[in-house]
């Protein structure tokens, strides 16, 4: 069935079928036909972060950023579906075309540049969810704000969403907002991560509820860089990390006519490099709770990604290559190597 939907909504600019095929699984959510077709979610319970998964498959950020479609992509049975990116001010993204596809290597490139309608309007779906599996929210700054005064974003975003997050993600790594990455390291990370953790501490104090605070890196780093944010994850007492974002480099997909596009790279090239970064995170942070998440496409890569050292995982492009029914198989293949 997935396969002639995705026939169709291939022939279209991407961004567009990106579009309809979320407002068709919308649609197919008010009838109640989602579970009709895919059943009922995995039951793999595990605790986490003081959190209760249902499943330990997740939706990564960036595939719903304004929670418009959380009860329909959270009814595909995830055990937990992140939203966002969000910035305090809504902001259109940058130029279109911004999505590309390199359907030779199961891979997209895309350079949305934190495309969404604000945080106020994502807080207001989140309250209205009827999802009952957990709810991440991945927080950003917005483009017209400085690198230099990012913290400011991070901090507006992280006292909006604290009411309704099951967790915060801050994403320091996207490479469509420039500047970004640099706050990955060393001096800055921590002048970035410092006042975040001790702002998170005192909303958790004011409102007896403790939410857990991630942050979500690149893949784009050597070991002794993976080793510096290690260092300053722990330093601060991170509840987390999200391993990883999209990668900018082509060598995986060099030749691809798509492959000089601006923007990251996401999909099956980006999977080594990721369970890479997984290997060295948990050598550096061995009792942190690690998502895992880059180029998950079947049953057994999920697999791969709990072997490296993660202990949840999240889909995005695979999820567009492979159809819905992969949560599933990625699901009941993490159940069965418990």
């Amino acid at each position: 069935m997935y396969n002639l939907a995705r026939s169709l909504l291939f022939r279209l600019d991407p961004e567009t079928s990106h579009g309809m095929a979320l407002r068709g699984l919308e649609a197919l959510h008010r009838v109640g036909g989602i579970k009709r077709v895919y059943g009922e979610p995995v039951s793999d319970p595990i605790e986490l972060m003081g959190l209760r998964f249902n499943n330990r498959v997740g939706l990564a950020a960036g595939l719903d950023k304004n929670a418009d479609h959380l009860d329909a992509l959270g009814a595909l049975g995830f055990g937990f579906v992140e939203v966002g990116t969000v910035t305090p001010k809504a902001q259109p993204g940058n130029p279109k075309p911004r999505l590309f596809r390199l359907t030779g290597h199961d891979a997209i490139i895309n350079r949305f540049g934190f495309n969404n309608k604000g945080v106020e309007h994502l807080v207001q779906q989140v309250k209205q969810r009827h999802y009952g599996g957990i709810v991440g929210i991945n927080i950003g700054k917005n483009l017209a704000t400085s690198v230099e005064h990012a913290l400011d974003d991070y901090l507006l975003c992280l006292e909006a969403v604290h009411g309704v997050a099951d967790y915060i993600a801050v994403n320091i790594s996207s490479p469509n907002t420039p500047g970004l990455r640099t706050l990955q390291f060393g001096e800055q990370l921590d002048a970035l991560l410092g006042p975040i953790r001790a702002r998170s501490h005192e909303l958790d104090a004011e409102t007896g509820r403790k939410v857990p605070l991630l942050v979500k890196i690149a893949p784009d780093m050597s070991e002794e860089e993976v080793a510096l944010v290690a260092g300053s994850i722990a330093g601060n007492a991170l509840d987390g990390v999200i391993a990883t974002n999209t990668t900018v480099s082509r060598e995986a997909v060099s030749g691809d006519p798509q492959a000089e596009e601006a923007g990251g790279l996401s999909g099956k090239p980006v999977f080594e490099a990721s369970n890479t970064v997984i290997r060295l995170l948990r050598a550096q942070l061995p009792t942190l709770p690690i998502i895992g998440v880059g180029g998950i496409d079947s049953g057994d890569a999920a697999s791969a990604k709990i072997a490296a050292g993660a202990d949840l995982v999240q889909l995005y492009s695979g999820l567009i290559y492979q159809g819905p029914g992969l949560v599933r198989e990625c699901a009941e293949a993490l159940k069965r190597a418990r």
